[in-house]
């Protein structure tokens, strides 16, 4: 069987009013191909489609990450700065106060392990005239050791030096609390340059 197909082009061909002319094996490769061809294009344009998708769910991911970042880095810089005075106020009223209170403890326990070395040699405590009054009474009560307090007024309230024999210990809770309270202080504008430097 033989197709006959009239031809519709615009332009005059020499010859007018021919017919093409194509048998069925020519017609089905002619539809195969065409087939073949929109399929192609049909999963090009799905895969660019796809393609298409995928930039724009990783970079509205990526906004909403460093939406999410900025987010967290403003609620701890908040947080942060509600806590500074807070933290302030405690290392400059509360540890120097705990220092005084805890002074005759932190001095026993430097103390216990020289005084089991040498029971009999009497211990020399060098202090601030200020605390001797803690110190004598609780250390007297819990060591039993004889004791020899020399006032120094160059110390401070929390330092105080024990001499047992030829060894010598410095116990200094000004220097902790110093050294806490630029710890402090420290952390806070660290923490301040980071949010000014991103």
């Amino acid at each position: 069987m033989v197709l006959r197909l009239e031809v519709f082009e615009t332009e005059q061909v020499a010859g007018t009013g021919k017919t093409v002319v194509l048998d069925a094996l020519h017609l089905e490769e002619t539809k195969l191909a065409s087939y073949d061809s929109g399929y192609t294009s049909g999963w090009e344009d799905a895969a660019a489609a796809q393609a298409g998708d995928q930039t724009r769910v990783r970079a509205d991911l990526a906004r909403n990450l460093q939406a999410l970042s900025f987010t967290f880095h403003e609620a701890r810089q908040h947080v942060l700065r509600a806590l500074q005075p807070l933290m302030t106020e405690m290392v400059g009223r509360l540890l120097p106060a705990l220092a005084r209170e805890t002074l005759a403890q932190v001095v026993l326990e430097a103390l216990m392990p020289i005084a089991e070395k040498l029971a009999d040699t009497p211990v020399t405590l060098v202090l601030n005239p200020a605390s001797r009054a803690a110190l004598e009474t609780l250390l007297e009560e819990a060591t039993g050791l004889p004791l020899i307090l020399t006032e120094e007024p160059s110390l401070s309230e929390g330092q105080v030096y024990l001499k047992l024999g030829s060894s010598e210990t410095h116990v200094n809770l000004d220097r902790a609390i110093a050294e806490i309270t630029a710890a402090v202080h420290g952390f806070f504008e660290i923490s301040m340059q980071e949010k000014k430097h991103g």
